[in-house]
């Protein structure tokens, strides 16, 4: 992991748009991941897409990517209003920057039994959509975790079957933690399909028993072996961005600037353990 990977999400974060720039400027991020209804709340407000973009390059930010719901799989109105919004997600992303990835969950009730069959449906449901958006030159990321695809390797399947360039996975060491996925999964097969990650730790719990949000923690803070983790996305090829993300009272309860700097001071040890020639 290289400093100029490092990247953060502002979900982390309270505070207005432009506070929360200012933070992850000053902490010394370069890259920045959105909580996109941060975004549409400063647009609401009536600042344009031009103006948001404006603050990001005044501070020397860039705009790597964003999330804000998942994919509808099952057909009719439903999806097709899912559709236009990830459309209108991405044509934002690709308008505030270059080359960012969308991170999306999947929204469907699909039994843990039923899954092996359905992986082509989901492949086709989300290939179809990365298909739409890939005009904007925009990524789409499944989390794992978030709804009923539960592991790396039916993610990165899913993504394969599509056979959807702009298609991969976003993997966050909690969804790992609390998920049957195990390191021995970080492999040459499903790590091509990565397109984004997020970095955390996890406090000292069982997965069984573990909240992926709530026990979240400071890289170095947890349980987690990530020099490990990540060393073996690297190992594979994984040379995109790292991009902390954490969901924490503590945090939340502090000014923008001194926690944007909490998280970045976490990221440094990272960078010689998981990359010790860098």
């Amino acid at each position: 992991m290289r400093r100029e990977q490092l990247g953060i999400n502002t979900v982390s974060l309270r505070g207005d748009y432009e506070e929360m720039m200012d933070a992850c400027a000053v902490a010394g991020f370069r890259y920045v991941e959105f909580c996109l209804p941060q975004v549409k709340e400063y647009l609401k407000n009536g600042n344009s897409v031009a103006d948001a973009k404006h603050v990001l390059e005044s501070r020397g930010l860039l705009c790597i990517g964003g999330f804000e719901g998942g994919v509808q799989v099952v057909a009719g109105q439903a999806q097709a209003g899912n559709l236009d919004i990830i459309v209108e997600n991405a044509r934002l992303l690709s308008e505030l920057g270059e080359n960012s990835t969308l991170v999306v969950g999947c929204d469907c009730n699909i039994a843990l039994s039923e899954l092996p069959e359905a992986a082509g449906t989901l492949a086709k449901v989300f290939g179809n959509t990365a298909r739409e958006i890939e005009p904007l030159g925009v990524t789409l990321a499944i989390e794992f975790n978030w709804g009923p695809i539960k592991s790396l390797p039916l993610a990165a399947e899913i993504a394969r079957r599509s056979e959807q360039a702009n298609l991969g996975v976003l993997f966050d060491p909690a969804h790992y933690h609390c998920t049957p996925t195990k390191l021995e999964d970080i492999n040459a097969q499903n790590v091509p399909f990565i397109k984004h990650v997020h970095v955390n730790d996890m406090n000292g719990k069982p997965a069984e028993i573990s909240n992926c949000n709530s026990d979240r923690a400071l890289p170095g803070a947890g349980m987690l072996d990530l020099p490990a983790i990540f060393g073996a996305i690297e190992q594979h090829g994984y040379n995109g961005y790292f991009s902390i993300e954490m969901f924490s009272d503590k945090l939340w309860a502090l000014p923008a600037s001194e926690a944007a700097q909490q998280m970045y001071r976490s990221l440094l040890p990272l960078l010689v353990a998981a990359s010790p020639s860098k």
